[in-house]
């Protein structure tokens, strides 16, 4: 894991800068009360107006210095701090890119979202104070303590007693602090999950009346993070009363010995009030200390949190490694390979070389493939076997929580099987190169995740280079080319977050274009078509047929499965039958009886003979 300071090293010399002008200001606030006894000394005490003057003008123009270094401080300070928070949120973001979809199921959305923004901020206070406060702090404190020392020992004793002990309860404060802080953000996490879960289903709260159960439900999410707020702020504030108590104890101590001492004539009333001052000082630095130790708490909360999604293994795109940064892409159907252009439709006969490959179809083998989610103790698939032929259709069919979408996201390498192999033309897809196997595949999720922007701009993740006559012609074959044309700006049309302003339909058509226009060899659709009407759907798999791929469709519908080639019908994770419609008709009682529940048993013998 990368550490704090490899994000500030790229700042170094920025970082070095201000460090450098923190130390004078530092340099100033130390020498003020050196002066000042001299002024008492040299020129109030002997009524000497020359040193009173010369002195004073000395303080005055290490005190204009001061206040210059200090405005420039804060600028550079600012610079690296705002530089380290923006790299880090970059490298979060990456992380999450190039990470496997299954590390990356580890965290809800929510969590993910405050770790990039709220803990990313407090990681970038901590840089700005490090280099504008944070170690002036621990240092005003050392230098005043020695100079204090240095001027009037027998005076300054006190100090030596009480700085340790307060500095062990600091010690104390801030790893109780770490676990209070990070409590904080946990129940932050929560409070933002269960915003985003009503901003995003907002419709469905109004449409079942359930707004005062969302109100409820955040309100109580929102005073847990008030009470964990309130709870740590208020165990790192009382370190503040109780510091600066004990150190004005200090000072009065001070005072009163001190003035022991210039009426014995073993001090002067200039080193006392330099004395006494170097404690004032100390005192501040303990209550910017106090200040900084709970921002402390809180950044290394936050870093810890960071952590966790930095550590992430990083997946490659060589072979036998995943590339989760591709599959995301190709889960939204970006294409990867640079195509000629060529339309489906044109035959291969004498082509060679990437082109003709990549408009070859796939054949997928799946050599008793078995896979579980991580933490579930019972298999999601077991034991499946089957071959999809190039250019056939392979309907899948089973209930829900048979394991139809994990075994559509096997093949992408979304998730990578327990045992069993993936054939993809008779090569395992555990070795190819992410570039190699997702170039050719066209992916359709259930999850329809449609991007701001116009609905050209969301065609083209499919294939960034495609043309306006390609992106009409895989709209036309989606059934979606007619309603783009209807719509005021056609396919400059604007669309909300996820396509709000468009119909289930609408949203599965355009993710099927987007898939479309890369002239996949395998096409996988996971029940891409479930909004749509019967005469819809039926024009959409006659126009599949052009397409030299495989297709493996996942489907409830028994008029979609009759078309395909090959079903697979799933039960429990296993594959319990595979066949065309006629013989599972004949052999599988599930399927007959899925048949007999959408058709009725007439309409089902009917179908049969009519097969």
């Amino acid at each position: 894991m990368r550490t704090l300071l490899s994000f500030v090293k790229p700042y170094r010399k920025t970082a070095i800068i201000a460090i450098v002008l923190m130390l004078t200001e530092l340099a100033v606030e130390l020498w003020h009360p050196l002066l000042m006894r001299y002024i008492i000394n040299k020129g109030v005490i002997p009524q000497d107006m020359t040193e009173v003057l010369r002195y004073g003008g000395i303080m005055l123009a290490i005190s204009l210095v001061g206040f210059a270094a200090g405005i420039i401080n804060s600028f550079y300070a600012s610079r690296v701090s705002q530089g380290v928070g923006a790299d880090l949120r970059g490298a979060l973001f990456e992380r999450l890119e190039k990470t496997s979809y299954a590390d990356f199921g580890r965290f809800p959305a929510s969590t993910l979202i405050t770790r990039i923004t709220s803990d990313v901020s407090q990681v970038q206070n901590i840089v700005f104070m490090g280099l504008r406060v944070m170690l002036r702090a621990p240092l005003m404190m050392i230098g005043g303590l020695t100079l204090a020392l240095t001027l009037q020992f027998r005076v300054s004793f006190a100090l030596i007693l009480v700085t340790p002990l307060l500095i062990l309860a600091m010690i104390h404060v801030i790893r109780k602090g770490f676990g209070l802080f990070r409590s904080v953000q946990e129940r932050l996490d929560r409070t933002n999950g269960v915003m985003r879960e009503s901003l995003t289903g907002m419709r469905w709260i109004r449409a079942l009346v359930r707004s005062r159960h969302e109100v409820d439900r955040f309100t109580s999410a929102s005073g847990e993070l008030m009470e964990k707020t309130i709870s740590a702020s208020r165990w790192m504030e009382l370190t503040i009363p109780v510091l600066l108590f004990v150190m004005n104890l200090c000072i009065l101590f001070i005072l009163w010995f001190g003035s022991r001492e210039v009426e014995a004539s073993r001090a002067n009333v200039g080193d006392i009030v330099a004395v006494v001052n170097y404690a004032t000082r100390i005192t501040g630095a303990f209550g910017m200390l106090s200040w900084i130790l709970s921002s402390v708490s809180r950044a290394r909360a936050s870093w810890g949190r960071i952590g966790e999604v930095l550590v992430l293994p990083e997946e490659s795109t060589s072979a036998g490694k995943g590339a989760a940064d591709q599959t995301n892409r190709m889960a939204a159907g970006e294409r990867r390979e640079s195509g000629d252009g060529e339309g489906p439709e044109e035959a291969l006969d004498g082509e060679s070389g990437p082109s003709a490959a990549a408009l070859r179809a796939a054949s997928v083998t799946f050599e008793q493939v078995s896979f579980a989610y991580p933490g579930m103790a019972e298999p999601a698939l077991e034991g499946i076997s089957f071959v999809a032929e190039p250019g056939q259709m392979v309907a899948v069919l089973g209930a829900t929580g048979s394991g139809k979408t994990t075994l559509m996201q096997l093949i992408p390498r979304l998730y990578r099987p327990k045992t069993g192999r993936i054939l993809l033309d008779g090569r395992d897809t555990a070795e190819l190169p992410a570039e190699t196997l997702l170039a050719g595949i066209g992916y359709v999720p259930q999850e329809i995740q449609l991007f701001s922007g116009t609905i050209r701009e969301n065609l083209l993740w499919g294939k960034e280079e495609a043309t306006a006559e390609e992106l009409a012609a895989a709209a036309q074959d989606a059934q979606i080319h007619e309603t783009i044309m209807r719509l005021p700006d056609q396919y400059e049309t604007m669309l909300g977050q996820n396509g709000v302003n468009l119909s289930g339909g609408q949203k599965q058509r355009l993710s099927i274009a987007r898939a479309l226009i890369r002239k996949p060899r395998l096409l996988l659709l996971d029940d891409s078509t479930s909004a749509l009407d019967l005469k819809t759907e039926a024009r959409l798999l006659a126009a599949l047929g052009k397409y030299r791929c495989t297709t493996l469709l996942i489907t409830q519908k028994i008029s979609t499965a009759m078309e395909a080639d090959r079903i697979l019908i799933l039960e429990d994770g296993r594959l319990i039958a595979e066949g065309d419609h006629e013989s599972l008709l004949d052999t599988s009682t599930l399927y007959r009886k899925i048949v007999e529940s959408q058709f009725g048993v007439k309409e089902a013998a009917g179908h049969e003979r009519h097969e």
